[in-house]
């Protein structure tokens, strides 16, 4: 266990833990702390209390100390100089055609670093950029391109429900939302009724889902049986939020849809399943099988080749070896013709062709008849 304070350095950003020491902290009081990017000047939004290591992450920094008056005025002073910065990297950007989004400037508390947040498509080429603001601010300059949602977060707005959007108002952290969370809601798939102002999908669709996912747990599927007060019918539609369904119940040769809740349904029972019963052996099973005597097998001449049925060069080595043909001669390959005739082989390019004039009579026999 760990003596820790829980600072904030943004509007609705993620709490870091620190050390307060013998520090006079409370909640509500602005510190000056250090991180990996040097001096920051923080919100406690948490007083000391203990917390267990594992939810710590490692090195806990110390607070070097409370924010002074001349701590706050040197972080608005910097709050009015990344108002002016914001303007002149706009211009920076037109003038060397970038197509790239400015989203939001940020000093560090001791001015040893100024970060430019943007949006883009794609990879931006903005090392020239980089070398013209720092000729400007005479300070380092870092450029971090970011997500839509993470742009929303810092520009902020009005949601489709008319108030403040959440990750800018108490989100810290980004969860994981998907498409099945709307279907298991019975919500609209419609993209435009279902996704926020960064165009993608609302981070309020996580915040009833484990409510949803218990309540699916004991309540029947669509187009299964219930049990009803009034007989077994068909679940048609489920109200997780009212505890309520729809059932399709048969009356007479017509159906009826009745509403339930939870409580007044039940599953029909399932049919208890017998053992399977043993399979009988058949006469001539595997026992008459194991007693039949094993085929004899034909038995193959002394000279009989074992390639025999492997292809047609194992049958081409099987009549070589058979004819005493040699075996340098069967390893450069068949002759050629001429080898094997004795003659000159001549191919279908070489022999003469008759061709016959058109209209003329067809060539006659050298032979006559007497």
């Amino acid at each position: 266990m760990s003596t820790v304070i829980g600072v904030r350095f943004k509007r609705a950003g993620k709490v870091y833990f620190f050390d307060p020491g013998a520090l006079p902290v409370v909640a509500g009081g602005n510190v000056v702390v250090e991180t990996a990017r040097g001096l920051e000047f923080g919100e406690v939004v948490t007083p000391a209390r203990e917390v267990p290591d594992e939810q710590i992450v490692q090195p806990l920094r110390p607070v070097v100390r409370v924010a002074t008056e001349q701590d706050v005025r040197n972080a608005r002073r910097n709050a009015e100089s990344e108002k002016s910065a914001f303007s002149i990297c706009q211009e920076k950007i037109a003038a060397h055609g970038l197509e790239m989004k400015l989203v939001d400037v940020e000093y560090t508390f001791d001015n040893a670093k100024i970060i430019f947040y943007f949006t883009a498509n794609g990879r931006v080429d903005f090392r020239a950029l980089v070398k013209d603001l720092a000729s400007v601010f005479k300070t380092r300059i870092e450029l971090r391109q970011i997500g839509v949602r993470d742009e929303a977060k810092m520009l902020g707005g009005l949601g489709p429900c008319g108030r403040q959007i959440c990750c800018q108002a108490f989100l810290s952290d980004f969860q994981p939302v998907s498409i099945k969370m709307a279907k298991e809601q019975s919500l609209s798939l419609n993209p435009t009724k279902i996704s926020g102002l960064c165009g993608r999908l609302m981070c309020c669709l996580k915040y009833e889902q484990e409510t949803y996912e218990r309540s699916r747990k004991r309540l029947p599927r669509v187009g299964k049986d219930v049990i009803t007060p009034d007989g077994v019918g068909v679940v048609q539609e489920i109200n997780v939020l009212a505890e309520r369904v729809r059932v399709r119940i048969a009356q007479g040769d017509a159906f009826e849809v009745r509403e339930y809740a939870f409580d007044d349904c039940s599953r029909p029972p399932q049919a208890e399943q017998q053992p399977r019963p043993p399979r009988e052996k058949e006469e001539g099973g595997a026992e008459e099988r194991r007693a039949r005597p094993p085929r004899e097998k034909a038995e193959r001449p002394a000279g009989a080749d074992r390639t025999q049925g492997k292809g047609r060069r194992g049958a081409g080595e099987r009549r070589d070896r058979e004819s005493g043909r040699p075996e340098e001669e069967r390893k450069r390959g068949r002759p050629r013709a001429e080898e094997r005739t004795g003659q000159p082989d001549v191919s279908r390019e070489q022999r003469p062709v008759q061709v016959e004039a058109e209209g003329s009579e067809p060539a006659k026999d050298a032979q006559t008849q007497d």
